[in-house]
């Protein structure tokens, strides 16, 4: 037994196995998965910085530079829940072994990318790897930290890294751009991914699902329909025109996939997404909440970052030390966040998240804070304060209340929302932010055409503040159970 549980496993490990698996092994592969995680995290807005950069060594239009950031989160939204049910039928750690490869090797093509249009497809690859691993990770991490409490603690773990990979994202990108050049932001990921593809041979156990799942091509398909023409829409229309007709027929392309999804999707006996998990108002909520807080974020990131250097004249470096407070918030408010929701429940964290975030965005939006340094830092701490609280909730309460045969399918959900979150962000705020910037005048027309913009993301924190008060309560809890028992009882 010692020996076994000491090396990497090329079978199923046993739940026994995994449930005696001691304390200190535990963390190694909660560590293992937090490194994934924030390899993958961390390219969502590193990049962020080196957008005004990549503008003028290609020059990209803003919708050039959307795709950049849109192209890796709309792969990974599309396919995450595709790994999260693969892994579960075929094996986690095999699944996640391919996608530390495909994302290693993505990064160094996206590091030699001659052309933007090649960066966007290198960025793709890149986001198919990534699709392998965040749901992959969690659903390790539910099956080796059985203990309730313990999990809680692992989650919060794994949200802080998430909330800090994200918000680190610009600093890191900053440094790079400004001392070595953009192409680094790829080139780092090469040893840690190499560094956490064979310590995963190494210690990480395999596992599967009991009953795993069948494919569901169709679903897959009407998921990517759904999400690449409705990201293509936004992305595309202050371009092309909002009523013309390639933005109409987008439009509906992405209102057939949906209705096909809803129409197809119950008929099936294992679908890739299933409806019944929404039944449940915390996972329809932490669901939702997902979505607003990570479209905030990316938001949030986009703006800021190119007011502090295509406004202010700010270089990389120092744009992105002006988003360390939100990094550092959310280094601190992560762990504390996962151990309210171990102690105490998701609803403390939510309601703190919703009125830190409103607050912020309201900041900016009426008074204009970011013309003025001081009022800009209390916004960027108020966020901080607020992204920090909010992931360890949102995955919490996605996973917690689900039978663990299915943990892939409920953490890929988990992570499809953060993604989902992501992509509009980046591509409603952008298409917001070039509907009232003329190119002749942009900076002077950048501070009128983002106000619309901050009312957004004040918006969604909003939204977290309200759907996260409604869908922790006592209702909220009895529809989590009674959703679980059903799934049980389905199986």
């Amino acid at each position: 037994m010692p020996d076994e549980l000491t090396r990497g496993h090329r079978d199923e490990l046993p739940q026994s196995h995994r449930d005696d698996l001691p304390h200190r092994r535990r963390m190694l592969v909660l560590a293992i998965c937090c490194t994934s995680l924030l390899i993958v995290t961390l390219d969502n807005t590193v990049l962020n910085v080196a957008l005004p950069t990549l503008q003028k060594e290609f020059d990209a239009s803003v919708s050039g530079m959307q795709w950049t950031v849109d192209a890796y989160t709309l792969v990974l939204a599309s396919l995450l829940m595709l790994a999260g049910s693969t892994a579960d039928r075929i094996g986690r750690r095999k699944v996640f072994v391919t996608g530390l490869v495909v994302f290693t090797l993505g990064s160094a093509l996206c590091s030699l990318a001659p052309s933007l249009e090649l960066l966007v497809v290198f960025r793709m690859v890149q986001a198919v790897g990534g699709s392998m691993l965040n749901p992959v990770a969690m659903s390790i991490i539910t099956n080796t930290f059985t203990d309730p409490r313990e999990r809680a603690r692992a989650i919060g773990v794994w949200g802080g890294v998430a909330g800090i990979s994200m918000a680190a994202g610009p600093l890191v990108g900053g440094v790079l751009v400004d001392t070595v050049g953009w192409r680094s932001i790829f080139l780092v990921n090469l040893p840690v991914g190499l560094a956490a593809l064979l310590l995963t041979l190494r210690y990480v156990p395999e596992s599967r699902a009991p009953s795993p799942r069948r494919p569901d091509p169709v679903g897959q398909l009407l998921v990517i329909v759904l999400l690449g023409a409705l990201t293509f829409a936004i992305i595309e229309a202050p371009r092309a025109g909002w009523t013309s007709p390639l933005i109409l027929g987008s439009a509906g392309v992405a209102a057939a996939g949906l209705a096909g999804l809803l129409r197809y999707e119950p008929r099936r006996a294992q679908p890739l997404i299933d409806l019944r998990f929404f039944r449940s108002a915390p996972f329809s909520g932490a669901t939702v909440i997902a979505v607003c807080a990570f479209a905030s974020l990316s938001g949030f990131l986009f703006l800021s970052t190119l007011y502090l250097q295509d406004v202010l004249g700010l270089d990389a470096l120092h744009a992105g030390l002006w988003m360390l407070p939100i990094a550092a918030m959310a280094l601190v408010c992560g762990p504390l966040s996962g151990r309210l929701v171990g102690s105490r429940g998701p609803r403390v964290p939510l309601l703190i998240a919703g009125m830190t975030m409103t607050a912020s965005g309201i900041l900016f939006a009426a008074f204009e804070a970011e013309n003025s340094s001081g009022p800009r830092l209390i916004g960027y701490v108020l966020f901080g304060l607020g992204f920090g609280f909010v992931n360890a909730p949102i995955t919490n309460t996605a996973v917690s209340g689900m039978p663990r045969a299915q943990a892939g399918v409920a953490a890929a959900v988990a992570s499809t929302s953060r993604q989902i979150g992501t992509t509009l962000g980046v591509a409603v705020i952008g298409a917001v932010l070039a509907s009232g910037v003329a190119s002749s005048s942009y900076a002077k027309d950048f501070t009128a055409a983002s106000r619309p913009a901050w009312w957004i993301i004040a918006g969604c924190g909003l939204a977290v503040l309200v759907l996260g008060a409604v869908t922790s309560g006592r209702r909220a809890r009895e529809s989590a159970r009674r959703t679980a028992e059903q799934l049980t009882t389905a199986r």
